[in-house]
């Protein structure tokens, strides 16, 4: 029961699938190791007949679905982003977990919903995409032909969850990822009015760094109050101060 309440809030999100089979396999990869909460991001519809072939006794998870226009909005609720992708680069994070490593990280974190996302079979997940996630995880493969289809890939992470994930810890409720943004926005908010950027890519840098930090802290909402204040207050204090002087 302890595991299956932290597989319970997981959520698998599918961006952009491309063949409604993939989308199927991936509820049967899902169902296999627990895990029963998939949402779509697409403006496509698919052929009801190859989502149920392909899931066989897991068509459950395709009626139960939820369904988005844009990843911003499926991402609202959720207290921690991961993005599955192998390719790294100046823009998609600075690090990456394991799938193992990602149960691990999951294990610790307080109650909430926690997604992981998956991008299109041709091309996977957009830079955009990856920096609205706050972390990603990436499958270790042989660099001879690294690429996974997408079901292989959501079930060797969902089978990497199912294998070692534990109870998580109990706390307070921690903020969602719009909490998150909006508190990033405050504090970047601040820094620039000090003056405190150099470059655009700087500032670009500062707000991603900003997001990805709070929400893999993992706040509650008397935690985030507090790093803002800290932001907003020291930027009044240094304006009294310049208006005095």
């Amino acid at each position: 029961m302890e595991k299956n309440a932290n597989l319970d809030r997981i959520e698998i999100i599918l961006v952009d699938t491309q063949d409604g089979a993939n989308i199927g396999s991936a509820c049967r990869a899902m169902k296999t190791m627990g895990l029963s909460r998939l949402t779509l991001v697409t403006k496509a519809t698919y052929d009801e007949n190859r989502v149920r072939t392909l899931a066989l006794h897991a068509s459950d998870l395709w009626e139960n679905r939820r369904e988005f226009t844009n990843l911003e909005d499926a991402l609202k609720d959720s207290i921690l982003a991961v993005a599955a992708t192998r390719r790294h680069g100046k823009y998609r994070k600075m690090s990456c977990v394991t799938p193992e490593e990602l149960a691990q990280r999951i294990t610790v974190t307080p109650k909430g919903k926690i997604s992981i996302v998956f991008g299109c079979e041709s091309s996977g997940l957009t830079d955009e995409q990856v920096r609205m996630c706050s972390m990603v995880v990436t499958i270790p493969t042989s660099d001879a032909f690294p690429s996974l289809n997408l079901a292989q890939a959501v079930q060797i992470i969902c089978y990497a969850l199912f294998s070692n994930l534990k109870k998580y810890p109990s706390g307070g409720n921690i903020v969602s990822i719009e909490r998150v943004n909006t508190a990033a926005k405050k504090c970047f908010d601040a820094l620039e009015e000090l003056g405190y950027f150099k470059s655009d890519e700087e500032r670009d840098y500062t707000i991603e760094f900003l997001k990805d930090q709070f929400a893999r802290a993992t706040m509650t909402e008397s935690e985030i109050r507090r790093f803002e204040k800290i932001f907003t207050q020291r930027t009044s204090i240094i304006n009294y101060k310049k208006s005095g002087s």
